[in-house]
């Protein structure tokens, strides 16, 4: 029976490969622990990509980095004598190096090297989100469309994200979920990134950050402070009389939308008052609006949101009027999202 090189030659002459691997969302330099100590330790450093964000904090410290591309057999032959072989992978993660890796190993005629994946700095919660902005800035610079965007022109496509979102819930879809969220999101972050070109008053998306987390911890002192909240009462108490502190107003009508749906905006009006301790009493009228107003404001009284309800109403009357059409549940008869 023949035996194979990786018979042969002993362990400790094989060596060691490591592929480092980087967040590109984490400021460059900040690494592990272990990931310095492999960097101090190699024998030889390289790195395919001479631009990569890494190195002028790896050559800062210390450590020699080679820009250099070799290919799988080069690299194990590298490592010969027990050296250890540092790979600063970049963005796409070496796949041509680490394939032909995997194919030396599968063939049985050569002694690979000691093989490791050290990740040496990773992605915090959150991260990708600054992808989301790199991508938006890119897009707001070089499409003719977005380019062109304003708040207004936006305006209506923040409303109907919104409505498909409540959709997605409604009809319990994860899939369809996970997708809605991502379109109200990129609403934030493309109006964010017109509001940085006004010429006046301009913000960016850590502005807008910035001030949702500041209201977040100041309206929720029974996290961030010393006040207690043991019930969802005590929590909404705890908001409304936060809330009431910072905008100061003079009416609990001031800051309810008026152009929001109509059933929407008479619960909203009555929760306003209701939380007030105004007893109001509704106004007479003819017509079906004012009836429409007395069941909005009963409904938020026990506690329904008449909006909601009203919806769930409307999908059962469409199922029954595609029953009567005899086109439920055949396929190509419900409409496509636009």
């Amino acid at each position: 029976m023949n035996a194979s090189s990786s018979d042969l030659a002993p362990v400790a002459d094989r060596g060691r490969i490591v592929l480092l691997t980087t967040s590109h969302r984490v400021a460059p330099g900040l690494l592990s622990w272990p990931a310095w100590q492999a960097l101090r330790a190699a024998d030889a450093v390289l790195c395919a990509d001479g631009a990569h964000p890494q190195l002028p904090y790896l050559r800062e410290a210390g450590t020699a980095v080679a820009e250099a591309s070799p290919t799988a057999q080069e690299l194990v032959d590298a490592c010969g004598g027990g050296r250890t072989v540092v790979v600063v992978a970049t963005a796409e993660g070496e796949p041509a190096l680490t394939d032909g890796l995997a194919r030396l190993a599968g063939s049985g005629r050569v002694a690979m090297p000691e093989l490791e994946l050290l990740p040496a700095s990773y992605d915090l919660p959150g991260a990708r989100l600054l992808d989301l902005v790199q991508v938006m800035d890119r897009i707001r610079a070089e499409c003719p469309w977005s380019s062109r965007q304003t708040h207004e022109g936006l305006a209506k496509y923040g409303i109907e994200e919104a409505y498909e979102l409540v959709e997605a819930i409604e009809a319990g879809d994860r899939e369809e979920l996970r997708e809605e969220l991502g379109d109200v999101l990129l609403q934030v972050v493309f109006h964010s990134r017109i509001a940085e070109e006004d010429p006046d008053a301009p913000f960016s998306v850590d502005d807008v950050a910035g001030g949702i987390v500041a209201k977040l911890i100041h309206r929720h002192p029974h996290v961030f402070g010393d006040e207690v909240a043991e019930t969802p009462e005590d929590v909404k108490e705890h908001w409304l009389r936060t809330k009431a502190e910072e905008k100061q107003r003079t009416s609990v009508t001031e800051g309810v939308p008026l152009g929001q749906p109509g059933l929407a905006l008479a619960a909203k009006l009555a929760s306003r008052a209701r939380t007030a301790g105004l007893d109001v009493a509704l106004p007479h009228g003819e017509g079906v609006g004012y009836e429409l107003l007395a069941l909005a404001v009963r409904a938020e009284s026990a506690g329904v949101d008449p909006e909601a309800a009203l919806r769930a109403a409307a999908r059962a009357y469409r199922d029954a009027i595609r029953q009567a059409e005899g086109t439920e549940g055949r396929e190509g008869t419900t409409p496509e999202k636009g």
